[in-house]
């Protein structure tokens, strides 16, 4: 499986779509909100600048995409108006793999553009926008060329499936019955993986730039904590019931790995100081419910239907990679048999994400 070939969440605005299945990553954006606008403050009132160059990565489609650089923008408009300062110019960037449905995000952004243009009103500086197709591990901009970067919910996506994982027969991901060298090949990767990010930001963002990173993560420090692969071990059970009824070959379930990690802190932190390149100024955990309604009132009691809820954010993200394992005729089938699996589960157990994010500032 070649990742960046099929690594992307569903497009348009369909039943199935990310833009229709994705208020869990809102919660995220709106939970780690604080240490994004902590550290567009900083910089900002650091130099104040004319010019301002930010960057969301991994940035998908849908309504999130545009959130967070809509607040970080309305900040540094709001400090630019108390302070009597030149409001800044600002190029934004979007970024994700070239299979990514950028075609949305650049419909929506007309209007996106006049509703934050009445929001930050006269005196406010520009908004120029791109679309930025490619792998974050690898280079994406010139060299000392942009000013913050912000990644929610991205940076646990590996590069790659890791290799050597052919013991990990009936699972497709780490699981509690993972053999430790399939432990081993997934950090491996991720440290690879995330030391290459580290050293192609350090040479686009300027000194003094900044970025706020949050993955998908755990606190545990055992990788195949069930806080972290429990989603994807219920995955595999619906996968393997269709095996033992003959409705998917076994060999199939067996060569299928989600090419992810879902680091602790002090995974990401080490990774940061051997590379060498930051001061760490913020490292902090959270948790969301997997069902993005539960304890919300205010929504019918159809979308309170945690099974439904999580098969379908799962759906979502994981469908592309399904398909190109298993094809598409089967896919419904396997959502309504994970759709069950979780409910019951989610009645019976505490189930939250663990959210790892993490604030840099580029040594100079």
């Amino acid at each position: 499986m070649e990742v960046t070939q099929v690594l992307r969440m569903n497009g348009g605005g369909g039943e199935t779509s990310y833009a229709k299945n994705s208020l869990v990553q809102k919660k995220v954006i709106s939970m780690t909100k604080p240490v994004a606008e902590e550290a567009m403050t900083k910089l900002y009132c650091s130099a104040f600048p004319i010019k301002l160059a930010i960057a969301d990565l991994g940035c998908s489609s849908g309504p999130n995409t545009l959130l967070v650089l809509s607040e970080l923008i309305k900040i540094v408009n709001r400090i630019s108006k108390k302070l009597g300062t030149q409001s800044p110019e600002f190029q934004v960037f979007l970024n994700d793999l070239p299979g990514n449905d950028f075609n949305t995000i650049f419909k929506s952004l007309p209007s996106f553009q006049e509703k934050l243009r009445k929001q930050m009103g006269s005196g406010a500086g520009p908004c120029f926008f791109n679309g930025v197709p490619g792998s974050f591990y690898g280079r994406l901009f010139r060299s000392n060329s942009v000013d913050f970067l912000h990644s929610s919910y991205s940076l646990q996506w590996l590069s790659q499936v890791p290799e050597g994982l052919e013991s990990n027969k009936g699972n497709i991901y780490m699981a509690s019955t993972s053999p430790p060298s399939v432990l081993k090949a997934y950090y491996q990767q991720f440290q690879k993986d995330f030391s290459l990010f580290l050293k192609c930001r350090s040479e686009e963002l300027v000194d003094g730039g900044r970025m706020v990173l949050t993955f998908l993560g755990r606190k545990s420090k055992d990788p195949s904590s069930k806080e972290c692969c429990y989603i994807w071990e219920l995955l595999a059970m619906a996968l393997n019931n269709m095996v033992a009824e003959g409705l998917i070959e076994e060999e199939k379930v067996n060569s299928f790995n989600i090419p992810q990690y879902t680091p602790s802190p002090d995974e990401i932190k080490s990774e940061v100081i051997k590379e060498g390149s930051y001061a760490i100024d913020r490292l902090e955990v959270s948790e969301v419910n997997w069902n993005a309604y539960n304890n919300d009132f205010n929504v019918a009691d159809a979308f309170k239907d945690g099974g439904y809820n999580v098969a379908k954010c799962m759906r979502a993200v994981a469908e592309p990679l399904l398909v190109s394992q298993f094809g598409e005729a089967i896919i419904d089938e396997v959502f309504k048999r994970y759709r069950e699996i979780l409910a019951q589960r989610m009645s019976k157990e505490k189930t939250n994400f663990v959210n790892v994010t993490v604030s840099l500032t580029k040594i100079g």
